[in-house]
């Protein structure tokens, strides 16, 4: 196991910090920039760009009270490499499956 792999998919498994992801795909923004559309104390979003942060998903720049979050690609590089080697495997099971079945079927004529 990747506990690497393991934090991104925690911090993606919240739809407020998939959001988060979604919108800093688009570009750097601050952090009241990306609060502004949750309802939400800011305590508790701030703990949603923690959770992001620690994942690696997320890097944070400060310039005196303002903070500003940028995506970072590697995490989902990663994230996809694996869902990746996931599709090839079940791919290959799932041709296995339709040759079996085809096999017996053509076996029952």
């Amino acid at each position: 196991m990747d506990p690497a792999l393991d934090g991104v998919f925690h911090a993606l498994s919240d739809p407020t910090r998939r959001r988060i992801v979604e919108r800093l795909g688009r570009g750097p923004a601050t952090t009241s920039e990306l609060a502004r559309p949750f309802d939400m104390a800011l305590p508790s979003f701030t703990q949603h760009l923690g959770v992001l942060e620690r994942s690696g998903l997320v890097t944070s720049e400060k310039k005196g009270r303002v903070r500003t979050y940028r995506l970072t690609p590697a995490p989902l590089e990663q994230v996809d490499s694996w869902l990746a080697g996931q599709r090839a495997l079940w791919t290959r099971r799932l041709d296995q499956l339709d040759a079996l079945l085809y096999n017996l079927k053509e076996q029952q004529k």
